[in-house]
């Protein structure tokens, strides 16, 4: 299973290093590629050693930040006002240039997730920057999140929907800043104003939404949410969201809904990694079961299942499901 979903993961990389959201042909928009996406999937690698491919993904997205530093440095100079004006969190994986349409594309989280794991693979020893241009650009981002002033800005959130301050973004500025603080120079108090804001807004996601699974991430990669947290959180999302064939995103999400919210399969395997760290072996098999149950005949994740979980959406793989379920397997 292992190999099988490496290879599938593989079929989705451009030369470039850069990975698609699903397959390459994919009539959605999902042949390109996303930051988060990008870091999920390097994420899942990692976990099976695939140390060069994982370099050559995030070095392709220092060189889209490297590619778009002028508009990082405007964003430095004055607090961007307009959507335009932030960093894209979406990109064409061949030329590296924006995708523009009217479209979510203020997403915090994507910035924090790329310094996370470049810290984080830092620290364990696997050299992600090659050079001066590559620190000079973290540092940036970093100046980035400080002038957009992160901790309290409204954002489209990881599922790129409606503007407001969302835990899950602020949560992972904190992660990435923490860990690239480390490398470059975190002003003081930066990391501090994000840790006050979560708490203030934890367990919920925003003043919307109350349970959410984009809020899993605070648990796993990020690790920044306490104990208390973390346990509301998971009672949140096995108590509302969990269905059948996979987790449904929140309570009255209308994104590919038919007669119900859609499930998507990348929860499973979510929260699989979260109860093998935890040190709960019964979920965590639980979990890997379900996932399993949720492949097609090819041993794939699509990105969701439809309310009666009959059918799956045409977004198959999703690369973001099937490299937790690697994550999963080398837990």
């Amino acid at each position: 299973m292992l190999t099988q979903s490496i290879q599938i993961l593989k079929q989705m990389q451009y030369p470039s290093g850069l990975f698609a959201a699903s397959r390459l042909n994919v009539k959605t928009g999902y042949n390109l590629a996303w930051i988060r996406d990008n870091v999920y999937t390097a994420i899942g690698l990692e976990a099976a050693q695939k140390y060069g491919v994982v370099k050559k993904t995030l070095r392709a997205l220092l060189d889209v930040f490297l590619k778009h530093e002028y508009k990082i440095d405007w964003a430095i100079k004055e607090k961007p006002k307009h959507h335009y004006q932030y960093i894209h969190a979406r990109y064409d994986p061949i030329t590296m240039e924006e995708v523009w349409e009217q479209w979510g594309n203020k997403q915090n989280d994507a910035i924090g997730a790329l310094l996370f794991k470049i810290g984080d693979l830092e620290e364990k020893e696997i050299r992600i920057i090659r050079n001066e241009n590559d620190l000079r650009v973290l540092q940036k981002l970093v100046y980035y999140l400080q002038s957009i002033e992160y901790w309290h800005d409204k954002d489209n959130g990881v599922w790129e929907e409606n503007e407001e301050v969302h835990a899950s973004s602020i949560g992972a500025c904190v992660a990435g800043l923490r860990k690239i603080s480390k490398i470059v120079d975190v002003p003081k108090g930066l990391i501090q104003k994000g840790e006050d804001a979560l708490n203030k807004i934890l367990p919920r996601e925003s003043e919307t939404k109350e349970a959410d699974m984009a809020l899993l991430s605070l648990i796993y990669p990020y690790n920044v949410a306490s104990e208390r947290q973390r346990n509301a959180i998971l009672k949140n999302v096995e108590g509302k969201l969990m269905k059948e064939k996979g987790v449904i995103r929140y309570i009255g999400d209308k994104y590919y809904y038919r007669n119900g919210e859609a499930m998507w399969t990348n929860g499973l395997p979510w929260l699989a990694i979260i109860y093998k760290q935890l040190n709960k072996p019964s979920k965590y098999a639980f979990y890997m079961r379900k996932t399993k149950e949720a492949m097609n005949e090819k041993g794939e994740l699509p990105e969701l299942y439809y309310a009666d979980g009959k059918e799956y959406n045409e977004n198959c793989p999703l690369a973001w499901s099937q490299a937790l379920y690697v994550a999963g397997l080398e837990a």
